[in-house]
């Protein structure tokens, strides 16, 4: 039962994080603003995902897992790679990211990021990754949350506008 409970959160969590995410992609953000959102967050997935490749390219601490290093079966799934940084961590954080960024719930992104955590602590308790793969996975995707502070000029100007007739009416 304690497998199959582990199982459960190291693999489903993703999935529930996953629905919850289109969901808000698709209800939350002004139909105006969907197209920008949707290359927003394309390009802070992509960025993530490349930098994440990049650096386990260049920096793996351990080239067997932890179930293979304690002769276990593996709790969760798994990709046959030595496994840093995570990518369900990776994932789901960037999915949060997105979430807060481009619809600003702060509940919502909140119960998203405790899904994501404990989505870690599950793939950590399946034996499939280290605390270190985990946390990668999440530092990693907040490179691409650069993207997010990346608006058309115009918006920009539009703003510096609305706050300077504000003032200058006061």
């Amino acid at each position: 039962m304690y497998e199959l409970l582990i199982k459960l959160v190291a693999d489903g969590t993703v999935v529930l994080i996953g629905l919850i995410a289109m969901w808000a992609f698709v209800f939350l953000i002004p139909h105006k603003q969907k197209f920008d959102a949707y290359a927003r967050i394309l390009m802070a997935g992509l960025t993530a995902f490349l930098v994440a490749k990049l650096i386990a390219s260049i920096y793996q601490p351990a080239i067997e897992r932890p179930f293979e290093l304690l002769g276990q079966v593996a709790g969760a799934s798994y990709l046959n790679n030595p496994g840093f940084p995570s990518d369900h961590a990776l994932f789901a954080m960037t999915l949060t990211l997105a979430v807060w960024f481009e619809t600003r719930r702060k509940k919502l992104a909140i119960f998203l990021l405790l899904l994501t955590l404990v989505m870690c602590v599950g793939r950590v308790l399946a034996l499939v990754h280290t605390p270190l793969d985990v946390i990668g996975g999440v530092l990693i995707a907040c490179t691409g949350a650069l993207w997010y502070e990346w608006r058309p000029l115009t918006i920009r100007k539009k703003k510096h506008n609305d706050t300077h007739s504000h003032k200058t009416q006061k």
